[in-house]
């Protein structure tokens, strides 16, 4: 089995424009539908040490109405 095939979904991260070095990759449909996000919604980015490993963190940041 690959490594690749470890992982339920993959995305590929690709520039995010010509002229930054910031990179971007696309959300999986199943993540969206998880969480009800939206376009413009925000994304909150942890990253830990667990078991001697990297992890990364991803949840939404719902915003706050009136």
């Amino acid at each position: 089995m690959s490594e690749e095939e470890d992982y339920g979904e993959t995305t590929t991260v690709t520039p995010a424009t010509t002229k930054s070095s910031s990179m971007r990759a696309t959300v999986p449909i199943s993540i969206i539908k998880q969480f009800n996000l939206k376009a413009g919604d925000k994304l909150g980015w942890k990253l830990k040490a667990e078991n001697g490993e990297l992890v990364i963190v991803v949840q939404p940041i719902k915003n706050q109405r009136p």
